[in-house]
C-alpha cells in the first residue's frame, strides 16, 4: 500500500498534536510531508525527530537556520522553508495526499486556500478560514475538485449525520435543521456580576477539552460556538435559521441533524479530537484513532439548556454577521482576534470583548465580497479599528 502523504499546517497545536499520534498509529497508511510552526521551535524541533518530513515551515529566517543546523546536525534530510508564501507551497504540493489545516486564526487562509485550490484533500480545523472567505472557499472547493472534511468536532458529527446529497440543499435531502453542541465552557453558571474580573487562566480552564489558549478563550466567551455556526452554515449550504444552538454540558453528544420525519441522528463520542482526525484522515473507512470507547453507563445522564445570549453576547453578534453575509463575518473574525489577544495580555477584561466587536460590526457595514484581497482589506480594517478601540481604552 502506498502512504498517504499528509502536511501539517499548524503541527505545534493540540490538532497539529493529535494528528500525528493518528499517524504514527497507522504508519503502513500515513507519511508526513510537511510540518509547520510560529513559535513553539522546541516542539516542531522534536516532532522533525521523530517523524522525518519532508519539509519543515516557520515564520522566519532566524528560525529557519537554526532549526535547520539542529537538524543537519542529527543526520535528518528534512529542508527547513520560512515564511508565508512557503506555508502555501508546501500546502500545494504535488506530493501532498491530505492538509490538516490547523494554523490558528486568520494566518490560516493563504495556505488554506491554496491547499483547496490545488485539489487536495482538506481537514478543515481552521475555521477562521472559511468564517472569513465563505462563498470565495466554497467555489474554490467546487471548481478544484478538493475534498472538504470538516475537523471541529461539531462539525465532523454534522457531516457523519448528513445523508448523501445534502450539497444539494437540505430541504431535497429530509432535513431540518442541524443542532450545534456546545459545552457552555467554564462560566456557563458563573456569577454574571463577576464576569468582567474573570482572568486568562480561568478563561482557558475547559472543563471537557484541552484546546490553545485562543480557542479557549474563544469558547470562554462562545465566540467559538458562533463562528462555528457561521462555519455550519457555509459548510452544508444552511441559513443562519437552520442552525440551532444546543448547550450540551457533558460534550458527549458532538451534534446533531433533525429530520422532517422527527427523527434526530446524533453523534457521541468521548472529547478527543483523535476521532474527528481518524474519520477525516480515513473517511470513507474507519481506523483506529487511539481513543477509548464512550462507556454510556458511566456517563449516566445528559442534559440540554438553551444559551444564555446575555452571558453570552458574542453569540448574537456572529448570527448578527451570518445574516448580514458578505465582509461582516470577516471583520467580526478579526476584531475578535485583536480582542481576545487584548484579554490574554491582560489589557482589557472578559466583557470588553463583544463590546470591541460590536463596535467594528457597527462602524464597518457589510459589503459584497468581490474577491481574497477584499476580505483581506476588510480583516485589515476591523484589526485596525479595534486596535484603534483599545488605544483609547487603555
Amino acid at each position: 500500500m502506498t502512504t498517504s502523504q499528509v502536511c501539517i499546517l499548524g503541527a505545534t497545536g493540540s490538532i497539529g498534536v493529535s494528528t500525528l499520534d493518528v499517524i504514527a498509529r497507522h504508519p503502513d497508511r500515513y507519511g508526513v510531508f510537511a510540518l509547520t510552526g510560529h513559535s513553539r521551535m522546541d516542539v516542531l524541533q522534536a516532532q522533525c525527530m521523530e517523524h522525518d518530513p519532508v519539509y519543515a515551515v516557520v515564520a522566519d529566517g532566524k528560525q529557519a537556520a537554526v532549526l535547520q543546523s539542529t537538524l543537519q546536525s542529527a543526520g535528518k534530510q528534512t529542508r527547513v522553508l520560512h515564511g508565508a508564501e512557503a506555508l502555501s507551497s508546501v500546502a500545494a504540493d504535488e506530493r501532498v495526499d491530505a492538509v490538516m489545516a490547523a494554523i490558528v486564526g486568520a494566518a490560516g487562509l493563504a495556505p488554506t486556500l491554496a491547499a483547496v485550490q490545488a485539489g487536495k484533500r482538506v481537514l478543515l480545523a481552521n475555521k477562521e478560514a472559511l468564517v472569513m472567505s465563505g462563498s470565495l472557499f466554497m467555489d474554490a472547493v467546487k471548481v478544484s475538485g478538493a475534498r472538504l472534511l470538516p475537523i471541529d468536532s461539531e462539525h465532523n458529527a454534522i457531516f457523519q449525520c448528513m445523508p448523501p446529497g445534502y450539497a444539494d440543499g437540505l430541504a431535497s435531502v429530509g432535513v431540518r435543521k442541524i443542532l450545534l453542541t456546545a459545552s457552555g465552557g467554564p462560566f456557563r453558571q458563573y456569577p454574571l456580576d463577576q464576569l468582567a474580573g474573570v482572568s486568562p487562566e480561568q478563561a482557558c480552564a475547559h472543563p471537557n477539552w484541552s484546546m490553545g489558549q485562543k480557542i479557549s478563550v474563544d469558547s470562554a466567551s462562545m465566540m467559538n460556538k458562533g463562528l462555528e455556526l457561521i462555519e455550519a452554515c457555509w459548510l452544508f449550504d444552511a441559513s443562519p435559521q437552520q442552525v440551532e444552538i444546543v448547550v450540551h454540558p457533558q460534550s458527549v453528544i458532538h451534534s446533531m441533524v433533525e429530520y422532517v420525519d422527527g427523527s434526530v441522528l446524533a453523534q457521541l463520542g468521548n472529547p478527543d479530537m483523535r476521532t474527528p482526525i481518524a474519520h477525516a484522515l480515513a473517511w470513507p473507512e474507519r481506523i483506529d484513532s487511539g481513543v477509548a470507547a464512550l462507556d454510556l453507563l458511566q456517563v449516566a445522564c445528559l442534559d440540554f439548556e438553551s444559551p444564555d445570549v446575555e452571558r453570552f453576547p458574542c453569540l448574537r453578534l456572529a448570527r448578527a454577521a451570518a445574516e448580514a453575509g458578505g465582509t461582516a463575518s470577516a471583520v467580526l473574525n478579526a476584531a475578535n482576534e485583536v480582542a481576545v489577544e487584548a484579554f490574554l495580555s491582560r489589557r482589557i477584561g472578559f466583557t470588553d470583548i463583544p463590546v470591541i466587536i460590536d463596535d467594528a460590526l457597527s462602524s464597518l457595514p457589510a459589503e459584497t465580497v468581490r474577491d481574497l484581497d477584499h476580505i483581506l482589506q476588510a480583516d485589515r480594517l476591523a484589526r485596525e479599528h479595534a486596535a484603534t478601540w483599545l488605544a483609547n481604552k487603555v
